[in-house]
């Protein structure tokens, strides 16, 4: 018989729904359950794409004995760490404080009923013992047997945790004055940490860290440093050419279990492809690495095709596994392709290393291994045409391996991911011309179902599923969508973007500001808060919610000339500056609003009529980078930028202004003024 779980909008909390395991969602019925009948909360939190999720789930809560004996010694939670990324964030910390190691997913603690703070944590535990870990059954009944014999000397241990996480939050310095200083060592500690070898940081397993790229590329465009640029070029081109990416159906996995970025976990994530496909789109420049523009179609086209729910925004995330096999749906057996290229097979099999020794369980993973030039080199044919006829060869894969059974789909809609995906979208919008109308019409959709949907009584929800909008929004479903429609005004400016914008900025600091210490708190003042009410200064696979928030808040402040939202970005630095100076290289999303804090964009705002504005377009795209934010605002429109309130409208023809603060050049009336203006002198 299903248990609680099968009434649950979460795929992966239905996943679990025939399991013996008499689970709850984390609601009141379980909690207060737990308190009458003393027994400690086991409580296990992981995600539907997540490989190691499945096999615990397989291995352990299937197995009807050691469903029985959870079921006899806890009160058994399960959480879905997507919809609910306050709980898992606070206990991941957790986790850390307690075992002094990293956490991640399949996340197991014990919690006690009274407090629920944790006295037990861990992550995936086998059935049996294996490779130093202790099987799960020995784990619970030495769980359960510890807190009937010691649940009296628990009382101190919520203390104790709360303690220890005010520590991460301490008060600002009321003289701080605001510095170079921990960008000068950000950028330090990632040069540092860069895989000269093989591009990204550090060694496996190697995850697509697009925070610290981005803040590297900001500080060498503004700097003009080549070889800091370079570590940013190199390592997404190495990402682009390996195995972390999908050649024949777009998109990239979440990580690599090797340094080299060859063989993924083969999962894909929304939030990692929206923040990929800002990066990559964001270096399509004249003379670039034409991979960078391949990875980022292909990320439209996956996302397009694969990901896009009815109502217009996006999905979460693809399994791993497909009919039980990690991997299945995505490598290949020689013979197969053979036969699907005929005459091109051996083209494609050197680029993509079929002609190599099987790399993954006896079968073939796509990892690019000789680059389209040297192809052409090899066979004396121009490059374009080698190009065409391995995009002809990726086709006939797709179309053959749409056939096969497909990996699992959470099919949940998020707040915060899709506002990845919206900015990655704008972003493309605008460096793509190529994609330009396809990637507006996109984000038009995904922000219209957010606005339906998640957008109820000047509230955000974060979760849309089955028909259902649940879950009040946290701090990163806030900012992201600020940040988004942001990027969103640079592609196409709407004034209903515009209001969108300020109602949330707006919101965000009614409900989410600490207005005594500064910052923003990762739940709303009206929202639960177990344990801990924490505020995010450092970034995960996500960026922090503080760092975003305070970027879009300067850009906002500048945009509406609005004080409020400047002083509320300034007082976020100021409080996250001892996070920021202890580990600046774990802090990008902060470290990029203070590089903008000190260096703010000069705002480029160019006004007329549709038609005219579109023959601007070469010379706004000239002047767009980092160290400029290009808006083009249509004649119409009864909200429009500060620095256009006292201007009429242009009768005809374009009136342009470069202006940084509140100071503004003259109006340009030719596109060739715009190019030649010193936007950074404005």
């Amino acid at each position: 018989m299903p248990n609680r779980l099968a009434r649950e909008t979460s795929p992966y909390l239905r996943q679990h729904a025939d399991n013996p395991v008499d689970w709850y969602p984390w609601c009141d019925e379980a909690l207060e359950r737990a308190r009458i009948e003393d027994k400690p909360i086991l409580l296990s939190i992981g995600y539907s794409a997540c490989h190691w999720c499945h096999v615990m789930a397989h291995e352990s809560f299937e197995d009807a004995d050691i469903a029985a004996l959870m079921n006899e010694r806890f009160i058994c939670i399960k959480v879905d760490r997507e919809e609910r990324p306050d709980l898992d964030k606070l206990y991941q910390l957790a986790h850390q404080f307690i075992t002094q190691r990293p956490g991640g997913w399949p996340l197991t603690l014990a919690l006690d009923p009274r407090t629920h703070a944790p006295f037990f944590a861990g992550t995936y535990f086998p059935p049996k013992p294996r490779m130093g870990m202790p099987d799960f059954r020995h784990v619970l009944t030495q769980v359960g047997d510890w807190y009937q014999q010691h649940k009296d000397e628990l009382g101190d241990q919520g203390d104790h945790l709360r303690a220890a996480f005010a520590q991460l939050d301490p008060a600002p310095d009321a003289g701080l004055r605001l510095g170079e200083a921990p960008l000068e060592e950000a950028v330090k500690r990632l040069r540092g940490m860069h895989d000269t070898a093989n591009g990204g940081f550090g060694g496996a397993p190697k995850f697509p860290q697009t925070q610290p790229l981005e803040l590297l590329l900001a500080r060498a465009s503004a700097s003009g440093d080549d070889d800091l640029r370079h570590v940013v070029t190199y390592s997404l081109r190495r990402m682009a050419e390996g195995g972390l990416r999908d050649p024949v159906g777009g998109g990239f996995y979440r990580y690599t279990v090797d340094e080299r970025w060859e063989i993924p976990h083969f999962e894909k994530m929304l939030y990692d492809n929206g923040a990929l496909l800002a990066l990559y789109a964001q270096m399509r420049a004249p003379g670039a690495d034409p991979a960078f523009a391949d990875a980022a179609g292909g990320i439209v086209a996956w996302l397009l095709r694969e990901m896009q729910a009815p109502e217009g925004a996006f999905y979460a995330s693809l399994d791993a596994d497909a009919d039980g096999v990690e991997g299945g749906f995505y490598v290949w057996d020689r013979e197969e392709v053979q036969s699907l290229l005929g005459p091109d097979y051996e083209l494609f099999a050197r680029r993509y290393g079929l002609d190599q020794a099987p790399n993954f369980e006896d079968r073939w993973h796509l990892v690019g291994r000789v680059e389209p030039a040297e192809l052409a080199r090899e066979t004396g044919a121009d490059e374009q045409s080698v190009r065409a006829r391995l995009d002809a060869a990726c086709r006939s894969l797709l179309e053959a391996r749409e056939r096969r059974s497909r990996p699992g789909r959470d099919d949940k809609i998020l707040t915060a991911w899709n506002a990845l995906a919206v900015r990655g979208l704008a972003v493309a919008a605008r460096a793509l011309p190529g994609l330009r109308e396809t990637c507006l019409a996109a984000c038009r959709e995904a922000l219209d179902c957010i606005r339906q949907h998640l957008w109820q009584d000047g509230r955000l929800l974060a979760v849309y599923a089955q028909g259902q909008a649940h879950t009040p929004a946290y701090l990163d479903d806030y900012a992201l969508l600020l940040d988004a429609l942001l990027e969103r005004l640079q592609a196409q400016w709407e004034a209903r973007d515009l209001d969108f914008a300020a109602q949330l900025a707006e919101t965000m600091l009614a409900h989410f500001e600490d207005r005594e210490r500064g910052g923003f708190f990762f739940t709303a003042d009206d929202q639960e808060t177990p344990l801990y009410r924490l505020k995010p200064w450092a970034d995960d696979a996500m960026p922090a919610g503080n760092g975003v928030a305070a970027r879009a808040l300067l850009r906002l402040g500048s945009l509406l000339a609005e004080p409020r939202y400047l002083d509320a970005a300034e007082r976020t630095l100021r409080a996250g500056w001892p996070a920021l100076s202890r580990q600046p290289a774990a802090h990008t999303g902060l470290a990029l609003a203070l590089h903008e804090a000190l260096a703010p964009p000069a705002l480029v705002i160019a006004r007329g009529r549709d038609q005219a504005l579109a023959s601007w377009g070469e010379a706004l795209d000239t002047v767009r980078g980092p160290g400029q934010l290009v808006f083009a605002v249509p004649e119409t429109g009864d909200r429009l930028p500060a620095a256009l309130a006292d201007k009429a409208a242009p009768e005809d023809g374009v009136r342009a202004y470069v202006c940084r603060g509140m100071q503004c050049s003259e109006p340009l009336t030719e596109p060739e003024a715009l190019r030649a203006a010193p936007a950074r002198q404005a």
